[in-house]
């Protein structure tokens, strides 16, 4: 069955590894983007069985490359033992083999990618965020800009709006507030439908049992969507 994005579930595709702007890219149905949000936020819950069943219904409807990206950015978030057990787990589900990455530019190619992807997420606060980030480490701004949002997050094969719904699913299922406030504003900037962000905050507070933690995400997402409907047309978007 096709999706939006012309290729069939189950296949490779959704990006030219050797565009530049891939993670403008790969764009997904609506329920293909939802299908990602859930797998992230099992990912992160934890729970084999819902990973599982999560895993054989984007094998059913999803395109693989398109997969196997939102397995791969976990990283960032949940660590590598979270990533590589995913990507084992889906190996397993699915029958998938590993294909040769073809995404093999370098380390200069990552730091120009991540300043622009790094530029939408956080619109107007882009500056600010460079330089808090400097005054806790030099390195970790440069492993931010390079590693984070260059090497993995600029990556083609899933359009940056579905990208940053997945991480607000894994920072509301792991209770990360800064962070979830910086990428439900990044979700949006990015062009990710509001409703698309309320199922990934939804999805990732099914993981957690802590209804004070419930209630402070519904206030910051107001404020949020508050502060994003005031900012000018086109500041901050893809």
């Amino acid at each position: 069955m096709n999706d939006a994005t012309g290729f069939r579930a189950g296949t490779r595709g959704g990006g030219n590894a050797a565009a530049g702007t891939g993670w403008r890219e790969g764009r997904l149905t609506e329920q293909n983007a939802r299908v990602l949000v859930r797998l992230s936020a099992a990912l992160a819950g934890g729970d084999d069985g819902e990973l599982r069943a999560a895993l054989r219904t984007a094998s059913a409807t999803v395109p693989v490359t398109a997969v196997e990206e939102a397995l791969l950015q976990s990283y960032l978030f949940l660590g590598f033992p979270a990533a590589l057990s995913g990507l084992a787990t889906w190996r397993e589900v699915s029958g998938n083999p590993p294909e040769q990455d073809g995404f093999a530019d370098g380390p200069t190619e990552w730091a120009t990618r991540g300043e622009d992807v790094c530029r939408i997420v956080y619109g107007r606060a882009y500056e600010k965020l460079r330089g808090n980030v400097r005054r806790v480490h030099p390195a970790l701004d440069r492993w931010m800009i390079v590693e984070g949002y260059g090497k993995v997050l600029a990556r083609p094969g899933l359009d940056l709006g579905t990208r940053e719904t997945c991480i607000v699913a894994i920072l509301a299922a792991t209770a990360r507030e800064p962070q979830l406030h910086s990428h439900l504003r990044g979700a949006l900037h990015a062009g990710a439908p509001p409703a698309r962000v309320q199922y990934a905050l939804e999805q990732g507070l099914r993981c957690t049992r802590d209804a004070g933690w419930a209630a402070r995400v519904g206030a910051l997402w107001e404020r949020v969507r508050d502060r994003v409907d005031r900012t000018p047309r086109g500041e901050g978007q893809v």
